[in-house]
């Protein structure tokens, strides 16, 4: 996923940043914080669920940063399973208890066919793996456009506020 980058006239932008740098950074934090929240609903929305959400609710707007040279912002989880269910995953045998969990939450099945249905999927993922479910990709390209909208105005406001 590239990172979004505003060049509004770079040679501008940079030689007004060095003449007021706090102001820039004052217009252009708020506005990528809220680009930010703008992505991660995309990115939630996009995110499948189990029906507990515990990878949705994880899902979350980083703090923005700046180091002098950068600011930036992004949206992540702390949760180690987002990366293969973004990717997918090769063939592998999952544990059996999340599994069955998720039998008993979206399948509907009886309590006695629980321990079957769930065997049967954790040999199907043993045998073809998961498939990609790019939420963070889909939920960024969903975003990306009002988000650019969102940081240029930042940075028009900046520019203003400097003026030059």
């Amino acid at each position: 996923m590239e990172p979004i980058r505003i060049t509004h006239n770079a040679d501008d932008v940079a030689a007004r940043l060095r003449a007021a740098p706090d102001i820039l950074v004052a217009e252009v934090e708020p506005a990528i914080y809220e680009a930010s929240l703008l992505v991660e609903r995309e990115v939630v929305e996009h995110t499948p669920t189990s029906g507990a959400g515990t990878l949705r609710d994880s899902i979350g707007a980083l703090p923005v940063t700046f180091d002098g040279e950068v600011i930036e912002g992004g949206v992540g989880t702390a949760l180690a399973y987002a990366l293969p269910v973004e990717e997918g995953s090769r063939p592998h045998m999952p544990p059996a208890e999340p599994i069955m969990d998720w039998v008993r939450r979206r399948l509907g099945v009886t309590p006695d066919e629980v321990d079957d249905v769930a065997e049967k999927i954790r040999w199907k993922i043993a045998r073809y793996g998961t498939p990609a479910r790019h939420m963070f990709r889909d939920g960024f390209e969903a975003a990306s456009a009002q988000a650019r909208e969102i940081i240029a105005a930042g940075v028009a406001r900046a520019l203003a506020r400097i003026g030059g």
